[in-house]
């Protein structure tokens, strides 16, 4: 790590707190380098820009797994592709339970739930399903849906659309220059052409990725410009918890000061946006490094369990959030 010139802070000020626009990403690779002592610096900055353009509510989410593990595709840091010898077994769940699970997410607090499906894309069974349970689930309790089911053609974010789903999410997971090294059964592009879909269609994007993959800093700071250039209304921010039987099993877990300048740096270089801790805070972080994050940018969390893997209880992150005085955003100011 490195000494930070004054004048990146300078212009890191001007932009993300002042206008509200995203830093460059010479300056979001130079703030990753940056030395241990001058983190919390950064995390301040950053905790600013999120309180002006952002405010102090948090939005929480819950997760469910629609249809988990036998994914067709070979995403390296995945438990759930079918071509690797992870423990996870292809399972789905039924309508019933996941309008409990819908109940149980919205008694937390929260507002968004997020129904996922392990799949390169849904096909006509998983459609069908998806739009039985959003019928189901808005019958039965007041809660945003979201979707995150794989690529899309054009019909199918159509359908989506109708059906409600106000959010979609389909991560780019690393930076473009970086992202043969994770995937090689779809490409890069294909997920962005998915993300307009998206957009074209009148739903929220959600993109994000995941941290500590192998990738360099300066492709750590290419994924922020990255996504910063799509300008997501939300950007989930995993870091990698290595998953017994995938390609990436062995990598070491993210340091959490490198985690913690990655929160920083990612806010200052999207000032406006939903920006979520999601899976590998636990591990990478810890219950301090989770405090430090939300006051260094972070305004939203996933609570409860992950896809394939443990979170904290909601009552916990619910607790943190009242310690740090961040109300839980109500759902009628996200419709």
């Amino acid at each position: 790590m490195s000494s930070i010139r004054p004048d990146v802070f300078a212009r890191a000020r001007a932009l993300a707190l002042d206008e509200g626009t995203g830093i460059t990403e010479d300056d979001l690779f130079e703030l990753l380098q940056l030395d241990d002592e001058q983190l919390p610096e950064l995390l301040e900055l950053a905790h600013q820009v999120r309180m002006r353009w952002c405010g102090p509510e948090v939005e929480v989410e819950g997760i469910i797994s629609l249809k988990t593990g036998g994914c067709p595709e070979d995403c390296h840091f995945c438990s759930q592709s079918g071509q690797f010898s992870s423990p996870v077994r292809s399972v789905w769940l039924d309508i019933p339970s996941l309008v409990d699970a819908a109940i149980q997410t919205a008694a937390t607090g929260a507002t968004e739930f997020c129904i996922v499906a392990a799949v390169r894309g849904p096909d006509e069974r998983l459609m069908t399903q998806i739009g039985e349970a959003i019928r189901a689930i808005g019958a039965a309790v007041d809660i945003n849906v979201a979707c995150s089911l794989g690529i899309l053609t054009p019909e199918q974010a159509a359908e989506l659309a109708g059906l409600g789903v106000h959010r979609y999410n389909h991560n780019l997971e690393t930076a473009r220059s970086f992202f043969p090294n994770v995937v090689q059964t779809h490409t890069w592009d294909e997920r962005h052409d998915t993300l307009e879909l998206v957009r074209q269609h009148g739903m929220e994007v959600c993109c994000g990725g995941i941290i500590g993959m192998g990738e360099s800093l300066r492709q750590r700071a290419e994924f922020g410009a990255q996504l910063a250039a799509l300008n997501p209304h939300e950007v989930p921010l995993n870091f990698l918890d290595p998953r017994p039987g995938t390609p990436f099993a062995d990598l070491p877990v993210v340091p959490g000061a490198d985690a913690l300048r990655t929160v920083a740096a990612f806010r200052l270089a999207m000032p406006r946006t939903v920006l979520r801790f999601a899976g590998g805070r636990e591990i990478t972080l810890g219950d301090l490094g989770a405090r430090q994050g939300m006051l260094g940018g972070i305004n939203a969390i996933i609570v409860g369990n992950y896809l394939t893997t443990l979170g904290r209880s909601p009552q916990s992150d619910l607790e943190l959030l009242d310690t740090l005085n961040m109300p839980v955003k109500a759902l009628s100011a996200t419709l």
